[in-house]
């Protein structure tokens, strides 16, 4: 009976499945066939010898003196056969020869362990890929394709590329390699079925983490968001958690090798890499990359809605082909950016717009709430600050509004290279217009309580007596 425990090691091997599932399958078996034989298989035992060569098979019978049920009951006069120590009411085992169980029992056995079987072998492939769903990206083989669908050879599983999750710039062949994320995971008559997706966002990060060390290993960057128009245009924002690091750099590699080889997996799809800002202002004119921003004014910062100044020449570049490339970055953002030309935005009073969103949502008077409130400090956030200014203060180390303030006083704002005098003006007069300056309170700011002695017994009095409580002088304040 070696060949069984070799079998049971070769299934286990091959399917994946611990040996004790498959010895427990093969009890069901034989308690099915028994079950078939003689009716029942309540009285059935099953055992098994530690190194699983051999298997017994019991019935387990109650000694009466009289038998009613057969397959449940023993005359006494056979138990004292196999034990002389039998007596009425006792249970014996008796061996049973499966041999002697019906050809019909036998295909009834067999057809349990089959479907137990293939059972615990979906089972264990629904586990081992249901947490994987969304998260990895899988390799796999052209099979063939139905009603638009593409069958995967995966190994162990199938896949399925639907053609709502094709790129529309892909096509294949038989035993053409395909990369897929895995979108979703179905059981059906046959086995497990993978959903692949071709066009998911995520399967583009999992190429991004393969290729960038610093993102799947050293998670030096990490990756903000990725939107996608799957076969034209992807973006991916990106940030570094330490500041000599380049985020977009490191994803790019050197010559855009890292890159490339990503674009070369989704066949030429163009990709933009930029950098995540968590100011609004900076993060739109990134997302609108390779468009050159000049301006990006907060229309209202409830709605998240914006609107981006560009030149001319720029303006077909940051709306991209059919909209394509503001819309990306719409979704990017999150917030809903309107692109104007300079000469378009001229008709606009963005100077009001700057001015009253700045004093009423930045920097109002009373005490904002946790989700208006956005402190400001440098000069470069200041609303209607020329972008060329803002650069060269940021250069000369005077971003910070407080330090630009202090270089004005003492003289070295002026003497900065490029800036005029009409530069500062303007911007201290945004200052003085937008800017509110928080106070800081000190305990020795707070004014003590001024005590009162009665001058003729010293007695503590206040403003409020007639009389001393103690002494009974006529009292009078007067005003100093």
């Amino acid at each position: 009976m070696s060949e069984m425990a070799d079998a049971i090691r070769a299934l286990s091997a091959e399917k994946g499945i611990s040996e004790d599932s498959i010895r427990q399958t093969i009890e069901n078996m034989i308690k099915a066939a028994y079950k078939r034989t003689y009716g029942t298989a309540d009285n059935c035992i099953v055992t098994f010898n530690d190194d699983m060569t051999d298997v017994s098979v019991y019935s387990r019978k109650v000694v009466v003196d009289g038998v009613y049920d057969p397959s449940q009951e023993i005359e006494l006069e056979e138990a004292l056969k196999l034990s002389s120590e039998a007596e009425e009411g006792d249970e014996i085992d008796i061996l049973v020869d499966p041999r002697d169980f019906a050809r019909s029992a036998v295909t009834t056995g067999k057809q349990t362990a089959h479907q137990a079987l293939n059972e615990s072998f979906k089972d264990n492939l629904y586990n081992e890929y249901k947490d994987k769903i969304g998260t990895e990206a899988i390799v796999g083989y052209y099979q063939r394709e139905y009603n638009g669908s593409i069958y995967v050879n995966l190994g162990k599983v199938e896949g399925v590329l639907p053609a709502k999750f094709q790129s529309p710039r892909e096509t294949y062949e038989k035993n053409d390699r395909i990369k897929a994320l895995i979108y979703d995971i179905k059981r059906t008559n046959t086995g497990i079925q993978l959903v692949l997706s071709r066009t998911d966002p995520r399967l583009v990060e999992r190429l991004v983490e393969t290729e960038v060390p610093e993102i799947g290993e050293q998670h030096i960057v990490g990756i903000h968001k990725v939107v996608r128009e799957a076969g034209y245009r992807t973006k991916i924002a990106v940030y570094s958690n330490k500041i000599d690091v380049d985020p977009v750099g490191a994803c790019v590699g050197l010559k855009g090798v890292r890159i490339q080889a990503v674009i070369r997996e989704l066949e030429g799809e163009k990709i933009d890499v930029l950098r995540y800002d968590e100011d609004p202002h900076e993060f739109i004119k990134n997302a609108l990359s390779p468009a050159e921003v000049k301006r990006v004014v907060i229309l209202d910062r409830d709605k998240k809605e914006a609107l981006a100044i560009v030149a001319d020449s720029q303006f077909s570049l940051a709306i991209g082909k059919q909209g394509q490339n503001v819309r990306l970055a719409n979704k990017l953002c999150d917030w809903a950016i309107d692109v104007k030309t300079e000469e378009q935005a001229a008709d606009m009073d963005l100077t009001e717009v700057d001015s009253r969103k700045a004093a009423e949502t930045l920097f109002n008077d009373q005490t904002p709430s946790e989700e208006s409130y956005e402190e400001v400090s440098s000069v470069s956030q200041l609303p209607g600050v020329d972008p060329r200014v803002a650069e060269l203060l940021k250069a000369a180390g005077l971003d910070d509004i407080e330090q630009f303030v202090e270089a004005v006083n003492d003289g070295r704002a002026a003497a900065i290279e490029g800036i005029t005098q009409a530069d500062i003006d303007a911007i201290e007069k945004i200052i003085n217009e937008s800017v509110q300056f928080e106070e800081e309170s000190a305990d020795s700011s707070v004014e003590e309580e001024e005590e009162y002695f009665c001058p003729e017994c010293g007695e503590k009095i206040t403003l409020d007596m007639k009389r001393c409580p103690k002494c009974g002088v006529e009292l009078v304040f007067e005003e100093e």
